[in-house]
């Protein structure tokens, strides 16, 4: 799990430091800049979950919903 984690934080905290952006995204705090990605699991747990994604929320907004059942 250890890895995981290190995987997710590189992948948004660093990337946000990378950029320029600390402080504005790269974390969900009031303020930021946030896109969400809705997953079927805990991607501590199982990381594949993040190729399932439900729906993702871009600027507040669902962009991608699920298909209707």
């Amino acid at each position: 799990m250890q890895l995981t984690v290190a995987v997710l934080q590189a992948d948004l905290l660093n990337g946000a430091r990378l950029l320029g952006w600390s402080g504005q995204i790269g974390e969900l705090k009031p303020g930021y800049y946030a896109d969400i990605i809705a997953v079927p699991g805990n991607p501590l747990e199982d990381i594949a979950v993040v190729e399932h994604v439900s729906f993702v929320m871009k600027g507040g907004v669902v962009a991608k919903q699920p298909p209707p059942r």
